[in-house]
């Protein structure tokens, strides 16, 4: 028998846009079923961080707005709350600063996920998966089961 699935965490970044759709089919598939309740992650880079905060004219070290509320305000997650809210899933959204690879797993270890879903540039000129970016060492390092999307 199959372990009661929780805890989502759908990593959606600005590369995703043009295949959210697949992703949250995915994340919806596992969650629904499960009732389980889905933590869009976003993960910020500290450049882009800095940058987005400067353009909404915030000094980064302020303090005055979290990675949570600016990932809450990010276009890559808007579309994804609104598609969960409509299936009736329950959602929290999340924003870290730093690394993808490093803080998608971090992130799921401490929300001690049941899933992750990610997505990414697959290549395979020799018939072989060749994950892109972040999304392979997501899969080396992660203590839970992870779904991967190959983005069409």
């Amino acid at each position: 028998m199959e372990p009661a699935v929780e805890t989502v965490v759908l990593a959606v970044g600005p590369n995703d846009r043009e295949h959210v759709d697949a992703l949250l089919a995915e994340a919806v598939a596992v969650a629904k079923p499960a009732k389980a309740s889905v933590y869009l992650l976003h993960v910020f880079p500290q450049e882009e961080y800095d940058e987005l905060l400067n353009q909404m004219d915030i000094e980064p070290t302020s303090g005055s707005m979290q990675p949570d509320e600016l990932a809450a305000r990010h276009d890559s997650i808007r579309t994804p709350a609104d598609y969960l809210e409509q299936h009736n899933i329950e959602y929290s959204i999340r924003g870290v600063v730093g690394k993808p690879d490093e803080e998608i797993v971090r992130v799921a270890d401490e929300l001690d996920a049941d899933r992750i879903v990610i997505g990414g540039a697959g290549r395979s000129p020799a018939g072989k998966a060749v994950f892109g970016d972040y999304a392979q060492q997501v899969l080396l390092n992660a203590s839970c089961p992870v779904t991967y999307v190959q983005r069409a």
